[in-house]
């Protein structure tokens, strides 16, 4: 018996409108032979995780470099996506990145076997890259930071079925609890399930540890001030725009002298 082979799902994402409508010609054109669905586009990172989120997708064509935020670090948000409905899509979907720079930066991709577009996209090329992409294996987080060795701009955060970027600026400190990261902002608090360690290595340069269980924003650092030991080193650090103060551990209080 034979059996008919379902639509791929497809969605857009590039900050460009002239090149959404060449991909969605593209695609029509692609339709003729390869059975697909465009599910929609997004001119933008959050954009396109608020659909993604409504409409699920087997295959993200995703642009390289957009403002705000690029789409290698876009696809380490997508694989956040919550897992959809069964049978409704791939997860998480499959990318195929786009971009119009034939530089050095397209080695990396090479060299990992993650599948990209070089604009201007060519009927034939876009094809290929569709029929492989059913079988193809979603991009793991750990390759994507190969691809992109700068840190992320954002977090992203799974809260009330919405997946909300926040801007790694906005971020005072990071705090381990249970299984989960409290990350603080001015005037919010979230829960990230991510590895301390691992933050702490990607944001070297804009985080400080100031215990086991807690990294803190360099910038937002205001002041030290003693209080009591409590078995840690009786140093407590301020932060600006936080009444909260929060304990040094004796094996960090060396940062009091480093940054006062």
């Amino acid at each position: 018996m034979s059996t008919v082979e379902s639509a791929l799902r497809v969605f857009i994402v590039d900050d460009e409108p002239p090149a959404r409508h060449r991909l969605r010609d593209l695609l029509n054109d692609c339709s003729e032979q390869l059975p697909l669905e465009i599910t929609g586009e997004a001119s933008n990172g959050q954009e396109a995780l608020d659909k993604l989120m409504e409409i699920p997708a087997d295959v993200v064509l995703l642009d390289i470099r957009m403002p705000q935020m690029d789409g290698v670090e876009l696809a380490q948000h997508l694989n956040k996506l919550p897992k959809p409905a069964l049978h409704l899509a791939k997860w998480p979907p499959v990318i195929i990145f786009t971009s119009a720079y034939g530089d050095s930066a397209i080695k990396a991709f090479e060299l990992h076997a993650v599948d990209y577009l070089l604009k201007p996209i060519r009927l034939g090329r876009l094809f290929d890259a569709l029929t492989r992409a059913r079988q193809a294996v979603p991009v793991q987080t750990e390759v994507l930071r190969d691809l992109l060795p700068e840190p992320r701009k954002h977090l992203s955060i799974h809260e009330r079925g919405k997946i909300h970027l926040i801007p790694i600026e906005q971020v005072l400190f990071m705090r381990a609890e249970l299984k989960y990261i409290t990350v603080r902002t001015a005037g919010h608090e979230y829960l990230l399930e991510e590895s301390l360690a691992a933050l702490e290595k990607e944001f070297a340069t804009r985080f400080v540890r100031i215990h086991r269980n807690c990294l803190v924003a360099k910038e937002a650092i205001e002041g030290f001030e003693k209080g009591a030991d409590e078995g840690e080193s009786g140093w407590m650090v301020k932060l600006k725009g936080l009444d909260e103060r929060l304990a040094i551990s004796r094996r960090q209080q060396h940062i009091v002298k480093e940054i006062s």
